[in-house]
């Protein structure tokens, strides 16, 4: 796909729609206009509306690396606070501030004035930008639910944001289900027509309504499932409202409407390449891409992604982990038998996806002297051995501050699919058809045969059964669901807290602090040959050895203490990045802070903190 200048001109017609409106969005509204003539004709709805997208799209760094470089598919430098031993607290806890709930103000003030132009304008216009208005509302209680689980509904106009800090707690359920009226009205009322479906596939429409839906009662369906209790109360389910089977319903009903409209597709195309145009243009493949946020070097809409991926200072040095490498199958559809392998070799005859996600053999990128040459791993922020490259524009003039123009995703017909085939396994209408549809259909894309795990054909893969069923901590987990769960890891991992947020809602936030052996994140197997002369990888040597010797890569302490490498049978084995992590029940939910709780004692303290 090309630039037109076309589009061009919507870009800068949208920006300055945004610049415009941010004063007054930011201002106490009665302050700055009269809302019965602000919201006289869509111009202006339609202008309050692109404020709306400016205060609450996630940001660049929120998509392509967010909550999920704190879980077990990524290394970091250092981790989040919430899982160091003994150290996070209500005291130390920020959030529940003003600046948590000012979004909803605006939001509401939309809702409550907009009735002000409901007879200037027509009436399907005006249900459209209610819609609109309604799915920021949802959206936001959504973000805050998965944060605290019990929380205000804020449905009406304050005098000041801070006011709302004094607003009691709903319970969950109830906040839920008013969220789910509000998402419905925009799934029924928004927009679908080519005005309101851009192709940059940011402006809010019922397609993006519909598969927010989706990806909201997919979690909260799966959470009441595997979790017995409110994690804000310790108190079992109330049910007065959606059960779990309710909501998966839901889910299989938003996502049959995304399928059925025949507007998206998977992107198709070189199995080697397909994956990474959906992470690396400017243009993003629009047949796939539902929702997101997009970059435009001619309008200086860049971010520095590649940068943050791509250093020693600037940010976590993220690094794959094994546990994320050993996911991926086999080309012909088999699981990996052993991941005691030499990184040299490991990529050979695998997923196509893999490397498109870690950097592998042939790897190259373009210097700053226009030649191509192959891309090293590079020690100094490669905490594991493995180096991502998902996200990654691989010129190193994109290595240094914000000169990524690629656009991101947000929500992508792929993880329709999988919201799909999850959520038909979940409520016993998997079969082979549905299958191949889904989880079928995105192995295809990248190369990968197809075996129905319900087939004479498959085989259960005992690394993927021990990870999530082998030590007590999973439940039970069929050969189908295991199979899906590795689909959303291969497919969907560094995108827009997805890891993260399906470990929360299985209830399988152990596997944070658990990794390997409880040591740290585990990298690279390391053979005893390798370990004495080292790993030619890309034209690079990888050594290991001892602490002493400053000349080598990765320095073998063999203490275990944090921050320091080992190797896991000692002088040979995986490479850890030892790094002490704990998880306890409380940790689904942060506290409420003692700030907050001082300011207002009847918020209540979450279970556990």
């Amino acid at each position: 796909m090309k630039n037109s200048m076309t589009r061009i001109a919507a870009y800068i017609c949208l920006a300055a729609a945004l610049v415009s409106c941010e004063d007054f969005l930011t201002k106490t509204p009665s302050n700055r206009f009269s809302a019965d003539d602000y919201f006289s004709n869509e111009t202006r709805m339609r202008m309050f509306a692109n404020g709306l997208i400016q205060g609450a799209l996630p940001a660049f760094s929120t998509i392509a690396i967010g909550l999920d470089a704190y879980t077990d598919i990524c290394a970091t430098k250092n981790s989040t606070t919430l899982y160091l031993p003994g150290i996070y607290s209500a005291d130390r806890a920020g959030g529940w501030t003003a600046s948590d709930f000012s979004f909803l103000r605006r939001v509401n003030y939309m809702i409550e004035n907009m009735p002000y132009g409901e007879d200037k304008v027509d009436p399907d216009i005006y249900a459209h930008y209610m819609g609109v208005a309604r799915f920021w509302r949802a959206y936001r209680h959504w973000q805050l639910i998965k944060e605290y689980s019990d929380i205000p509904w804020l449905d009406h106009v304050v005098d000041k944001d801070e006011d709302m800090l004094y607003a009691p707690r709903d319970d969950r359920e109830y906040v839920f289900h008013k969220l789910l009226e509000d998402i419905d009205y925009a799934c029924t009322h928004c927009m679908t027509s080519q005005a309101y479906n851009v192709e940059s596939r940011t402006v809010i429409n019922a397609y993006i309504a519909l598969a927010l839906k989706a990806k909201m009662c997919l979690y909260e369906g799966s959470y009441r499932k595997y979790h017995r209790t409110n994690p804000a109360s310790g108190k079992e389910w109330n049910g007065n409202y959606e059960t779990a089977d309710d909501l998966y319903a839901a889910a299989i009903d938003a996502c049959r409407q995304l399928i059925g409209s025949g507007v998206f597709s998977l992107h198709t195309g070189n199995p080697m390449s397909a994956y990474s145009d959906l992470f690396l243009s400017e243009d993003i493949p629009s047949e796939e891409v539902i929702w997101s946020r997009q970059a435009n070097e001619a309008m200086n809409i860049m971010h520095q992604t590649t940068l943050e991926y791509n250093s020693p200072t600037a940010a976590q040095k993220y690094s794959p982990t094994k546990e994320l490498v050993s996911m991926y199958l086999n080309l012909d559809g088999t699981p990996v038998a052993t991941d005691k392998v030499s990184v040299a070799d490991e990529f050979t005859g695998r997923d196509y996806r893999l490397a498109q996600t870690v950097m592998g053999p042939g790897h190259t990128w373009l210097l700053n002297n226009g030649t191509v040459e192959a891309k090293a791993p590079n020690w100094t922020y490669v905490l594991t051995g493995y180096e991502f490259c998902k996200w990654n524009i691989e010129k190193q003039y994109c290595y240094t501050a914000s000169r990524c123009n690629n656009s991101m995703p947000i929500i992508r017909y792929a993880e329709i699919l999988l919201i799909y085939a999850e959520a038909m396994e979940e409520t016993g209408q998997m079969d082979e058809s549905v299958w191949e549809s889904t989880v079928g259909a995105i192995r295809r894309r990248s190369g990968v045969t197809s075996i129905y795990p319900g087939s004479a054909a498959y085989k259960a893969d005992p690394i993927l059964t021990a990870y999530y069923n082998g030590d007590g901590i999973g439940k039970d987990v069929s050969n189908t669901m295991l199979e899906i769960r590795r689909e959303r890891v291969t497919e969907l991992c560094m995108e827009w807290n997805n890891r993260h947020d399906d470990l929360y809602r299985w209830a399988e936030g152990p596997i944070i602090a658990r990794r390997y052996q409880g040591r740290g994140w585990r990298g690279i197997w390391v053979t005893q040959a390798e370990a004495n002369n080292g790993i030619s990888f890309n034209y690079f040597d990888y050594t290991v050895g001892q602490a002493s010797n400053t000349a080598r890569n990765y320095p073998v302490a063999k203490t275990g203490a944090d921050l320091t490498w080992s190797l896991s049978e000692g002088n040979y084995g995986y490479l850890v990045y030892n790094y002490a992590l704990e998880w306890s029940e409380k940790m689904y939910t942060y506290p409420i802070s003692t700030k907050a709780l001082t300011l207002n004692p009847g918020l209540g303290q979450n279970y556990g903190w």
